[in-house]
């Protein structure tokens, strides 16, 4: 009885894996089961070390050396020193102007000139009335001659009686009305020749001159023009009397003008000019308050040598004054005064002291109690703490927490491909 022969193995499907031999299966599942362990492993590592208690990291600066400068800041105007607004006494047409724009000027000299025709015509009426009113002089005085001696010899009359009293009484009035006469006629004389220096005055008027030597900034007049004085001085020009001596008028605000004090140096800038430093001194601290919408500031003036002629009379200048100045000082940086970590107590006050961080090691911080000084924008001076140059002191917090749960490898729950 012959033995069958053994079926042959079924051909795979279309499309389907190749079967490989069981060994071979076994030791790639268990390859790939170690290396997703190992994986699983180092992420949950990572994810809890992250995760763990939320670890601080501090951010720091160093305590170190240098200077500081505690400055006032405030915006101004650069202006010449002294300036004149030249107007007019006396109304009529300009008939010349003599100077214009940046035109030099000497004390006295002529800028503008007003039509003097009808001032000259009031000058030679009032010379007239003078000499009216001194012929009446002459002829009161004449008169008065006269009364007086027709006195004198009316006395010696009567005391001969020749004539009676009454024409001695007479005779003293007429003289006692001719003294009174002079005297009246004296006095309409000087009024009369005062009316003439008035006059003359408005003609010497129609001349506009310069009251100073200096430079013109402005002209508010062409000729041809009338100019009438009779209620306000009309202002024809604006000069400067030296323009080498400028002055910044700054306006500074209540809290800050206590620090301020003359002769303080200061520095400032303008936009002309970007980039260059022009350098003054206090030279006012006015005490006129300058309210503007419930605003309070001071005028504060600062000298300023401008030799080079660079800066014009207005521009805008930004300033800074210097109120003190340590050249070489243990400075903190500002913000470490602004720090505190949490559940740290509240800060004390400035006049009490202040407390800064200091990083002793690893995320370890000391607190120190210190004594400031002045301060810039950057760095504030230290007068007493234990604190060294060198220390580094806390400055704010970065904290790195996990918010997301952990990764997903492949195979496991939220998505991927999954091995059999």
């Amino acid at each position: 009885m012959s033995t069958p022969a053994p079926a042959a193995p079924a051909a795979p499907e279309p499309g389907a894996p190749p079967v490989l031999p069981r060994p071979r299966r076994r030791r790639r599942w268990i390859v790939v089961a170690l290396l997703v362990v190992l994986a699983v492993a180092a992420l949950y590592a990572r994810w809890r070390a992250a995760a763990g208690d939320s670890a601080a990291r501090w951010l720091t600066a160093a305590v170190d050396r240098g200077p500081i400068e505690e400055t006032v800041s405030a915006t101004g105007t650069v202006n010449p020193v002294k300036t004149v607004q030249v107007g007019t006494y006396v109304s009529g047409p300009i008939i010349a102007i003599d100077v214009d724009y940046n035109s030099p000027v000497k004390q006295g000299q002529r800028v503008a000139k007003i039509d003097p025709a009808p001032f000259a015509v009031k000058v030679r009426q009032a010379e007239a009335n003078v000499a009216n009113a001194r012929a009446r002089v002459e002829k009161s005085r004449a008169d008065l001659a006269l009364k007086k001696l027709l006195v004198d010899r009316t006395r010696a009359l009567v005391a001969e009686k020749i004539v009676s009293q009454t024409d001695y009484d007479t005779a003293k009035s007429n003289y006692d009305q001719a003294v009174a006469q002079l005297a009246l006629d004296e006095a309409a004389a000087k009024q009369a020749e005062a009316s003439l220096e008035a006059e003359q005055v408005n003609l010497r008027y129609t001349d506009i001159l310069s009251p100073v030597d200096g430079v013109v900034v402005s002209r508010n007049v062409d000729v041809g023009q009338t100019v009438a004085a009779s209620f306000q001085t009309p202002t024809l020009f604006l000069i400067a009397e030296d323009l080498t001596k400028m002055q910044v008028d700054t306006n500074v605000s209540e809290s800050d003008v206590g620090r301020l004090s003359q002769d303080e140096p200061a520095t400032f800038t303008v936009d002309a000019y970007p980039g260059t430093a022009f350098h003054g001194t206090v030279a006012q601290v006015r005490n006129a308050p300058i309210t503007v919408q419930n605003v309070v500031t001071y005028d504060v003036v600062i000298a300023v040598d401008n030799s080079g002629l660079e800066l014009k009379p207005g521009m805008t200048a930004n300033v800074s004054i210097i109120t003190a100045k340590r050249d070489d000082v243990l400075r903190l940086p500002v913000r470490a005064l602004r720090f505190r970590p949490d559940g740290a107590p509240e800060p004390k006050s400035r006049r009490e002291g202040s407390t800064v961080y200091v990083l002793d090691g690893g995320d370890t911080l000391r607190p120190v109690e210190v004594r400031t000084g002045i301060q810039d924008a950057q760095h504030v001076e230290l007068v007493r703490g234990d604190v060294h140059e060198g220390d580094r002191v806390a400055t704010g917090i970065r904290r790195e927490t996990a918010t997301a749960p952990p990764p997903q490898l492949p195979g496991f729950a939220g998505g991927g491909r999954r091995f059999r």
